[in-house]
């Protein structure tokens, strides 16, 4: 399955969209703004001829705000970096990646109207940020896409996580979908080699790219433990519900299920450790991880947008949540299963994330960010 010709995010600024569905990974960029500030402070402090012009990449920028939100924090590091050393402002230049199918024109169009809205006052003030050109790569970033030794600062968030195509099974993973603590171990090891197999080309392609002393911040979804738990699985589970459902009601083909599988893997802290020391090219200065509550997925227009919606916490909770996994993964249920039944779907998803949540505690997506140094006498 080539994921490059069909998945993507929900483009445009609809309902559905991405861009009006993304508050969680909005939280978590916005939970390393710190790592990114430090590696962008520290590569403009050893070497001064990145101060003139400094090239940086978003790898998976996917559309939304969410993607102005790091162009900002990069040049806002950058310009307070520069004012502390008494340097000028470099210029900037911020590639914006992602596969083919990603809504640029978004993107653009927002970065055009900010433009815009500029004022004289900000555009001739000597204390404004550095001047900055933006540059739209689409294309897999587990393959080469920039020149080597042409980048200065790589950032990604919420990623890396996505294979970049489905492992061959040897066994189905019967109506799971996802990985779970009942997944058979065949399934499990296929998965992770496949991580390991697009992780090791990602580290190798930016190796290539990145300067000696480069940077380069990394977010990905993930789990805290070395076993692939139920603490994982918490967002997929009621997907599968709802789709098993569906199955017993005649409404989708219980093969079609079983061949359904979501070309994810959430790394462990120690499998992220490994793979960077073994492509050997970045030293691993800082890795944390993190949770990001499901209620950063909520909206406030949420609690107005459907007459059906009831007047409690976790069910415009679950709303927000299954808008935003919809907003993420519509392309890959509908290429499957067809476009006829994606409502159907995501109001059942809904539904069985209501009864989850009301029965748990607070659920949380996990993150890991890591900052990497490019070694030099590479």
């Amino acid at each position: 399955m080539d994921l490059a010709k069909f998945f993507h995010t929900n483009g445009g600024i609809g309902d559905t969209s991405y861009s009006s569905n993304s508050g969680l990974q909005r939280m978590g960029v916005m939970k390393t703004k710190g790592v990114i500030e430090r590696a962008i402070s520290d590569l403009c402090r050893s070497n001064g001829n990145f101060l003139k012009t400094l090239v940086i990449a978003d790898l998976g920028c996917s559309s939304g705000p969410n993607t102005l939100l790091v162009g900002s924090m990069v040049i806002d590091a950058v310009a307070k970096t520069s004012l502390e050393l008494g340097l000028k402002f470099p210029e900037v230049q911020i590639n914006l990646n992602d596969l083919p199918t990603n809504d640029f024109n978004t993107i653009f169009k927002a970065l055009h109207e900010h433009q815009e809205n500029k004022t004289t006052e900000e555009i001739i003030d000597e204390h404004h940020p550095p001047i900055c050109y933006f540059t739209g790569v689409p294309g897999s970033f587990y393959r080469r896409l920039f020149p080597a030794n042409s980048l200065h600062f790589v950032h990604s968030s919420y990623s890396l996580q996505w294979l970049s195509q489905l492992p061959e099974l040897e066994e189905i993973n019967k109506g799971l979908i996802y990985l779970s603590s009942t997944t058979p171990e065949s399934v499990s090891k296929a998965y992770y080699e496949q991580f390991q197999k697009d992780f090791l080309a990602f580290l190798t392609c930016r190796a290539e790219e990145i300067m000696g002393g480069g940077r380069m911040v990394l977010t990905l979804g993930a789990r805290i433990t070395d076993a692939c738990g139920e603490k994982s699985y918490q967002l997929w589970r009621p997907l599968a519900m709802a789709l098993q459902e569906m199955v017993f009601e005649g409404l989708v083909d219980e093969a079609k299920l079983d061949s359904f599988n979501l070309p994810l893997y959430t790394a462990s802290p120690t499998e992220i450790v490994n793979l960077v020391e073994s492509e050997g090219s970045f030293t691993l200065d800082h890795l944390e991880s993190f949770e990001v509550n499901w209620e950063a997925w909520k909206r406030k227009s949420y609690d107005n947008d459907s007459s059906q919606l009831k007047d409690t916490e976790c069910h415009v909770i679950a709303h927000g949540v299954a808008k935003g996994i919809r907003a993420a993964i519509e392309s890959l249920v509908s290429d499957h299963f067809g476009e006829a039944i994606v409502n159907d779907v995501f109001t059942r998803y809904e539904k069985f994330l209501i009864e989850r949540m009301s029965t748990e505690k607070k659920e949380a997506v996990v993150s890991i960010t890591i900052s990497l140094t490019k070694k030099t006498d590479i």
